[in-house]
């Protein structure tokens, strides 16, 4: 079944020896790690599991935000059969808490900055805890010391707990041959080879940037660059300056902010700027002139920028279009490991979200008669099951095996994949026409005042709550001489201004009836999508 026993372990070797004195591993400011020292460290580690009595398949919990030692630990777990289980560092203390006691983890690989987040019964129960900023161990109980086997294609590598929209947390279980199978899809869609640095951004606790951003770069000779902190600007504008990064992932809210609170107003801070950008060849040509500007910006030598976690701005996809940006489109499940269909830098097809990969059966299930329905795939990829929910694993498959993946879309003559929205999310009209709040939102967040929304039915009548852009409104009533005007009295304004505007653009079925304010941005999962779930 598995000719050339594709496992992570197999493949981590194959590195090591292969890229050996390569960099691999450092801060954006730090000395680099190199393969073998990588290669040196993560044995030194597995080895502490042995000497703490880790039988093969112990959980092994990794917590803390992206560092050198982050693939440490998770390498450490999956080359000795056992099992890394990486939490988000923005679950609170309980989803924490929750997720060693439902793992079972037999060891913690905890950061100093977030040990505060683990109560002190579980540090006390857990039989081994190490520090992940000296790789030290903090605790370890007396046990008998013991070794592991090579692990098998069909182990079971990893369980990542979504964080998801919906406020609940699910095991997804990745096995060594999902993660490879992925793998080898990915390098079939996107090549890239040792001489790439990426810049890492996102929180390896996710499989979009665990694998895509960690375990592609690895096996595949590159290096991989990691911000000391949170990606503001005053940590990024640097940093991209010193890497120089050639590749990197993101969400779409990161570029969308980039494009409406830096490139946007430049080209409406007057009246003139306003009336000249309105028209379509000059606005593409200012497009070009800031897209230059903007690969200067992230270092010069970008060559793929990957965009995933939730649909991108139309607006600010057009810019992209237009500016040249090496942008390219992803879209995906934890379940998935991550990756289901993609496309690349000059590839792109508008509010797409590309083909399917290759090696990867996808379907639209029961299409109503606009082609929109459940989309369901098939593949190597697709995960295991969800950790000790086999009623809720079952609910996911169809009889079949195609696994259904929530999501609505619809699928063009060339393949090409469209999300419309999560199907738990999409709404009944009065005359059962279905509504995509994910669409409205997406029209409402192209007006240049907004920043974000959310669409919702609120006792038989279409709402959309929104966060304004407020530094753009104030900008806005300066030139057109409305400054003596308080904050409230312009978003009230606004509101009028903002139905008229979402319901020219909408079906009658689809129209707001009232905005409701949103002061402060919405709560967000670690892939900057809203959880709904907070204000539904």
């Amino acid at each position: 079944m598995y000719p050339n026993n594709p496992t992570l372990k197999n493949k981590f070797d194959d590195s090591i020896h292969t890229f050996s004195d390569r960099p691999l591993f450092a801060f954006t400011q730090g000395e680099s790690i190199n393969y073998t020292q990588f290669g040196a460290l993560t044995k030194k580690l597995s080895t502490t599991f042995d000497q703490a009595g880790l039988n093969q398949g112990s959980k092994i919990a990794i917590l803390g935000a992206n560092m050198p030692h982050w693939p440490v630990a998770y390498f450490a777990a999956v080359t000795s059969s056992r099992v890394a289980v990486p939490i988000l560092p923005d679950f609170t203390a309980f989803e924490i808490a929750n997720i060693l006691e439902h793992s079972e983890a037999q060891a913690l690989i905890v950061s100093k900055k977030l040990q505060y987040k683990i109560p002190d019964h579980l540090l006390q129960q857990i039989p081994l805890v190490v520090c992940m900023d000296t790789l030290e161990v903090v605790s370890m109980h007396s046990a008998n010391a013991c070794t592991t086997l090579d692990p098998n294609p069909e182990d079971l590598a990893s369980i990542i707990y979504t964080s998801g929209t919906s406020g609940t947390s699910k095991g997804v279980m990745l096995s060594h041959f999902n993660l490879c199978a992925q793998l080898d899809m990915i390098y079939n869609l996107f090549p890239i080879y040792p001489s790439d640095v990426f810049l890492s951004i996102l929180p390896l606790s996710h499989a979009y940037e665990c694998t895509i951003g960690m375990l592609y770069p690895f096996f595949n000779g590159a290096s991989v660059r990691y911000l000391d902190g949170a990606p503001t600007p005053t940590l990024l504008m640097p940093a991209l300056k010193a890497v120089k990064p050639s590749i990197m992932l993101s969400v779409p809210l990161i570029v969308e902010k980039i494009y409406k609170n830096k490139i946007r107003p430049t080209f409406t801070k007057n009246f003139f700027l306003q009336l000249i950008y309105s028209f379509h060849p000059i606005r593409r040509m200012l497009h070009k002139i800031a897209g230059k500007t903007l690969v200067q910006t992230f270092g010069g030598n970008l060559r793929f920028f990957g965009i995933g976690g939730s649909k991108l701005d139309g607006v600010v996809e057009h810019f992209l279009k237009d500016a040249g940006f090496p942008y390219a489109i992803g879209y995906g499940l934890s379940e998935t490991a991550p990756l289901i269909a993609g496309a690349i830098p000059g590839k792109v097809k508008f509010q797409s979200t590309g083909p399917a990969l290759q090696k990867l059966e996808a379907r639209i299930a029961q299409p109503n008669r606009y082609g929109i329905g459940e989309l369901q795939v098939k593949g190597e990829n697709v995960m295991m099951g969800y950790y000790k929910a086999p009623e809720l694993t079952a609910s996911v498959f169809t009889p079949e095996g195609w696994f259904r993946t929530n999501d609505l879309a619809k699928i063009d003559k060339e393949g090409n994949i469209s999300i419309m929205g999560r199907k738990d999310n999409m709404i009944i009209g009065p005359s059962g026409e279905n509504i995509y709040p994910e669409e409205i939102e997406a029209v409402i967040n192209e007006h240049d005042l907004v920043l974000e929304s959310l669409v919702a039915k609120v006792k038989g009548k279409m709402v959309a709550m929104v966060h304004f852009n407020y530094p753009q409104i104030e900008a806005w009533h300066q030139f057109r001489e409305e400054a003596v005007k308080n904050m409230t009295e312009r978003v009230e304004k606004l509101k009028v201004e903002l139905i008229a505007y979402i319901n020219e653009r909408v079906n009658k079925f689809s129209r707001i009836a009232e905005i409701i304010e949103q002061p402060i941005p919405f709560e967000k999962t670690a892939t900057q999508k809203i959880k709904r779930f907070l204000y539904v």
